[in-house]
């Protein structure tokens, strides 16, 4: 229905629309990029739930849109300007089925793999989260040579990211220790973030695949920028890797949108968020987890090493994050009591520790995260500025 509605919308202002049914959400910015179109468009409920459907849109060179430029198409929007010019007859657009969408990007992601490397003898656990990667991550992996076992590959439409996928990476740690496999992927709905899970059953994220390919890329002489780009909420433990490793972690406000743009502006080609959406921007202009898969397992076949091995190189501190449902995004210094326990909590740390609390973009959340060296220390600390939270704004 608002693939129809979407679609109808932009003929009908004089645009062509070209239609590619379910595809990753970094397809579509190969896609448009590809294919010199004006600008790509994504209907996704990211890593939620299906009924919180968005549209993501992305330029004519497959970035996403700055914020700034949003708000301004939204405002048009809503003040009925666009209706001014609503072309009519002969001059609106047309609108046509892509059937060849997944065959291309599937030789996009090939294509990012070392011709000379394999993936013969690995046995990999493949969860697409029933999302828009279903088919073609699979696809790609079995085509290099792996021993594929799927799961989470039979979209209904409803069961997307439920219970499985990125934020269950669980779902795939149980098939990956019965089945004895080597190595398991777990991709969000719409594929641009991956979380991976080792031999052994340990679960890797964001912050731990971004130092493994730091400083793979660092040795080979490819690693742009003298460093990465990562969020406020990647753990202290990558900084300190990077740092031992003579390199910096440049910190952005959370949104993989907000990484690409200081990525860009100071020629960074490696960044990415704790969540998984990490970004290659020598082969995608937006996170990508078959990217993100592929490079891992490139570095696995090249190295002779199994990914509890490559881990190594970074510790993870201690980190707690406990979500608050809130009825308003009240300003934090807007209330003494809260800016008060964080005052308390960071003055506790004393430098050995990190104290962050924000407010969720998408939900009516507040996050409070705090890094440490005692879990259960900064468990009592991020416990009690929650409660501090919810007494004022809790819903």
């Amino acid at each position: 229905m608002l693939e129809t509605a979407l679609a109808s919308g932009i003929v009908s202002m004089g645009a062509d629309v070209l239609l590619v049914g379910p595809m990753p959400t970094p397809g579509v910015a190969f896609l448009t990029r590809s294919m010199r179109a004006d600008a790509g468009v994504v209907i996704s409920a990211s890593h939620n739930p299906y009924q919180d459907n968005g549209i993501k849109f992305f330029s004519w060179d497959g970035f996403k849109l700055p914020d700034d430029v949003e708000a301004r198409m939204e405002e048009m929007i809503s003040s009925g300007v666009t209706e001014e010019s609503r072309p009519t007859a002969s001059e609106i657009g047309k609108a046509f089925r892509l059937s060849d969408a997944v065959g291309r990007y599937n030789v996009f992601l090939k294509n990012s793999f070392p011709r000379h490397l394999t993936l013969e003898g690995l046995k990999i656990v493949v969860d697409c989260g029933h999302g828009a990667a279903y088919k073609v991550v699979p696809e790609v992996l079995s085509e290099l040579g792996a021993e594929i076992l799927p799961i989470g590959v039979q979209p209904d439409g409803e069961n997307i990211n439920r219970r499985c996928g990125a934020l269950y990476p669980e779902t795939a740690r149980e098939v990956l220790l019965h089945e004895g496999a080597d190595f398991a992927v777990s991709l969000d709905g719409d594929a641009d973030r991956a979380i991976f899970i080792d031999e052994t059953g340990d679960i890797l994220d964001g912050d731990q695949v971004m130092a493994i390919s730091a400083l793979d890329m660092q040795q080979k002489g490819t690693l742009k920028g003298a460093g990465l780009v990562a969020t406020v909420m990647s753990n202290l433990g990558l900084e300190l890797a990077m740092r031992n490793a003579g390199l910096e972690v440049v910190r952005t406000q959370v949104g993989d949108r907000y990484v690409v743009e200081k990525m860009v502006a100071d020629n960074f080609n490696l960044g990415g968020e704790q969540s998984g959406h990490i970004l290659f921007l020598d082969h995608n202009t937006t996170g990508d987890g078959a990217i993100t898969c592929l490079q891992m397992l490139a570095l696995m076949v090249e190295k002779r090493k199994r990914l509890s091995e490559l881990k190594r190189v970074m510790t993870r501190l201690p980190q707690i994050l406990l979500n608050i449902h809130v009825k308003e995004r009240k300003d934090l210094t807007a209330m003494p009591k809260v800016s008060q326990k964080i005052a308390e909590v960071e003055h506790a740390l004393a430098g050995r520790g990190r104290v962050l609390v924000r407010y969720s973009g998408t939900e009516l959340l507040a996050r409070v995260m705090l890094e440490g060296e005692d879990e259960k220390k900064i468990r009592a600390m991020a416990q009690a500025i929650a409660d501090e939270i919810h007494a004022e704004v809790g819903g």
